[in-house]
């Protein structure tokens, strides 16, 4: 199968996606995104209690079905608190790697729907002022938000309807560039995501049918650990389709898709695993087997809440995790071409 002709869709479905501000535990955004997608592609959708959205997608046995999940919440920030000299603290939101935060620009959204803008800086900002302008860590308690408006005070910033609580969205800067990169926060994990949803515009065009029924769930809680926590009990295998490492002894690259087969929730399924990287190797995939001790996914998250599954983990390799990430066309068109595969569907 081509698929290199639904590359324009794939890109289109992540400038769609990635536009949208959705840090955990804020997902009106991202559902109407996601859920617009699905409609134009003609696929019901369901909601789970807590925000979850599934697609159920039938198959040649409906004994049983796989659950090939991906989350759409990404890090992020909230309010902490004012300071008196009317700037912002803030908490984050997941593990973003803030260091790279030091001089992003963001919006502040209050609970009444207003939205300001701001830029991440350290308390020491200025090199001309501070003697450890350099030096200073960045992280939460030496870091501010500056906000763009005038305030000069704690009083003046809560006269905009400022609190505790309000979100702090990251500009994501998403960017493809000609050489086939996509440049961005959150490509961990909407860039797999992306993926998930150019597989189901594939089913649909190409009227195939998945081995087994099979349940596309894109999560919202993932990056505070427990996303796919609950899954309907007919699922019996789950994969996560989440991003690949890079680095220190780690074989994938950006251009790989990453078959995990431990992280730091434990090994994944070996026989999942193994038909896994039988598949990439026997159909000449781009692939990479690794092991991530500072990971765990929502399949972890699935077998904590008790599911009676069974899992396993690939995604596109991704460079400088949880700052400002980096793949290529080449990694998300491997991790499409080994789902299909997976669901019997390539041919």
């Amino acid at each position: 199968m081509d698929i290199t002709k639904y590359k324009p869709f794939l890109f289109d479905t992540i400038h769609t996606v990635f536009r949208a501000d959705s840090p955990t535990g804020y997902i009106a955004e991202v559902d109407k995104a996601v859920c617009g997608i699905l409609d134009q592609l003609g696929y019901p959708v369901e909601h789970t209690e807590k925000g979850g959205i599934m697609v159920t997608v039938d198959g040649q046995d409906n004994s049983r079905s796989l659950a090939l999940l991906a989350h759409v919440d990404t890090l992020g920030a909230m309010v902490r608190s004012i300071t008196d000299d009317g700037e912002l603290k803030f908490t984050v939101v997941g593990s973003p790697s803030i260091p790279t935060l030091d001089g992003e620009y963001c919006r502040i959204r209050t609970r009444d729907g207003k939205t300001y803008t701001g830029t991440f800086l350290s308390a020491s900002p200025a090199i001309h002022v501070f003697p450890d302008a350099g030096t200073r860590p960045r992280d939460e308690e030496n870091m501010i938000v500056r906000i763009d408006e005038e305030v000069h005070s704690k009083e003046d910033v809560q006269k905009l309807g400022i609190c505790p609580g309000d979100y702090l969205f990251f500009e994501p800067r998403t960017t493809i560039t000609d050489s086939g990169f996509l440049k961005s926060r959150f490509i961990d994990d909407k860039g797999s995501a992306s993926c998930l949803l150019t597989i189901l515009k594939i089913l649909k065009e190409e009227g195939l049918k998945p081995r087994y029924r099979t349940r596309f769930f894109f999560s919202v809680y993932e990056e505070c650990g427990h996303g796919a926590s609950y899954l309907p009990d007919d699922v019996r295998e789950v994969i996560a389709v989440d991003m690949g490492c890079i680095g220190l002894d780690l074989s994938c690259t950006e251009y790989d898709v990453s078959i995990c087969a431990k992280d730091s929730g434990g090994p994944y399924d070996y026989g999942m695993t193994s038909e896994l990287v039988r598949l990439a190797k026997e159909n000449g995939l781009n692939y990479a087997v690794d092991i991530y001790p500072r990971y765990h996914s929502d399949v972890y998250a699935a077998l904590c809440g008790g599911g009676n599954v069974k899992g396993a983990l690939f995604g596109p390799g991704v460079h400088a995790s949880h700052g400002m990430e980096r793949t290529h066309y080449k990694g998300l068109e491997n991790t499409i071409r080994l789902g299909l595969l997976y669901m019997g569907c390539d041919k």
